[in-house]
């Protein structure tokens, strides 16, 4: 087989001792890491130690699930990339962060402040926040409807960019003989007036290291991918099979090129959980102990408030019933409810066995195998047209993503299908990105008026 023009991008997906939700219970697991920096700074230099494009952080401004279920404490995760930022040298370090309950001038200041302590290597995961019980923790009683959530999306990426771009790159002078340390004629008010926000600006940081911190973005319905075809430049994505990810792969890049941007200038991820063995029954064995551990009560009530269920509407041992809410009518997680319901349907599971097929990755892929095995199913997606790389959810935490840099890592790059020393300092420079031109270089003070108002 002939191997592609261009090579994998690869992402660890940190989540405190896993993304096994039994994780925590393994005898060499440490249930309290989910609070000690030291522990994510391990992780980060592991991820370094094999290459990997970036680390990333999921997050949510609400306490979610039952803390009896997992270890459910979380930092907030760009005061933790700070931290890790100052333990590394060259891995990426993505942070997700909600457009629906924060406001643009905070954010943009904070993704830049990340991008300058790490010397350009910061990532946004935008999302849009689905479920109630954050909003009542901003005084709102319900979500926002589901197409209002990316509508202000949308502008709030925009308000950020122009933040962004609101000083020029030559704006710090640092003179000292002329006394002079910036010229304000390269710093720009922004004056956006839009539908859902009013900034005027400017930013109070310079511009960083990368202009533009990477946008990620992790929504799947068709919301999401007008959204990411829009704007994102990294897209973490979830499908059981090859023709699903392939049929999404296409969609993106053929909505991306839509738009008028270069379909390569967005790397498309799905997520993988990799349980790695010697051997094949080694690696199924760990699977088994892994689901026999889950607490089944914990796992159907979330299951339930996922599929707007009650929990006695689902007995265990029985599929899912019939009369399930349509995609049309779920205000939350569409895509999610989606891949759900369609894995339930596809392989006739029971909740029991739903459960277990969740409890991994909460609908991500499982595989199950040796490093050879596990490499052979990243390059058959990758040389499938499915996927530009992979988001790695190792399911045991330090030792899965440990045997993935010290055991699949090599295969891969034996196989010329991934990097073997760095190239670039930053994180746009991984994903084989540009830096972003601003847009408010050189223009007058007429022509800002109109560069403010084409957005």
């Amino acid at each position: 087989m002939t191997l592609p023009d261009r090579q994998l991008h690869l992402n660890a997906f940190l989540m405190s001792t896993g993304h096994h939700e039994a994780s925590w219970r393994l005898p060499e697991s440490d249930p309290l890491a989910s609070t000690k920096v030291e522990h994510y700074q391990h992780l980060a230099r592991t991820a370094e130690r094999g290459k990997l494009d970036s680390i990333f952080f999921a997050d949510s401004p609400v306490l979610f699930g039952e803390v009896g279920r997992r270890p459910a404490g979380k930092l907030e995760p760009t005061v933790l990339l700070t931290a890790i930022a100052a333990a590394t040298q060259r891995i990426g370090l993505i942070a997700t962060a909600s457009t629906t309950y924060n406001d643009p001038f905070n954010l943009a200041r904070r993704f830049a402040s990340v991008d300058w302590v790490s010397g350009g290597r910061a990532g946004w995961n935008v999302v849009t926040t689905a479920g109630p019980d954050a909003a009542r923790n901003f005084g709102v009683d319900d979500q926002p409807a589901h197409a209002v959530r990316y509508e202000r999306a949308a502008e709030f990426i925009e308000v950020a960019q122009k933040l962004w771009d609101s000083w020029e790159d030559d704006a710090v002078l640092a003179d000292k003989a002329e006394g002079i340390w910036g010229d304000d004629n390269k710093i720009r008010v922004i004056e956006h007036e839009g539908k859902h926000f009013r900034v005027r600006g400017p930013l109070n940081v310079p511009r960083s290291p990368q202009g533009h911190p990477l946008i990620v973005q992790a929504g799947s319905s068709e919301n999401g991918k007008k959204l990411a075809a829009q704007y994102a430049e990294a897209v973490f994505t979830a499908h059981q099979t090859l023709a699903d990810a392939q049929a999404f792969y296409s969609d993106l890049k053929s909505r991306t090129a839509a738009v008028g941007r270069d379909p390569d200038g967005i790397k498309i991820l799905p997520g993988i959980v990799p349980v790695i063995g010697s051997t094949e029954t080694e690696a199924l064995k760990l699977e088994r102990e892994l689901d026999e551990l889950i607490k089944p009560e914990y796992a159907r009530e979330q299951l339930a408030k996922t599929l707007r269920l009650k929990p006695e509407d689902l007995p265990l041992d029985r599929q899912l019933p019939a009369d399930l809410p349509s995609e049309e009518d779920i205000e939350g997680a569409k895509s999610r409810y989606t891949l759900i319901v369609e894995l339930a349907r596809r392989e006739q599971l029971t909740v029991r066995q739903l459960i277990g097929r969740l409890g991994g990755g909460r609908g991500h892929r499982t595989f199950s195998g040796t490093p050879e095995q596990v490499a052979d199913a990243i390059q058959d997606w990758f040389f499938a047209g499915a996927a530009d790389g992979f988001n790695i959810m190792p399911p045991v935490l330090p030792s899965g993503l440990e045997v993935f840099v010290d055991q699949v890592v090599p295969i891969l790059q034996q196989r010329g299908l991934f990097r073997t020393e760095y190239t670039a300092s930053t994180l746009r420079g991984h994903y084989g990105l540009a830096r972003p031109e601003n847009r408010y270089a050189g223009a007058s003070a007429q022509q800002l008026t109109s560069i403010g108002s084409a957005f």
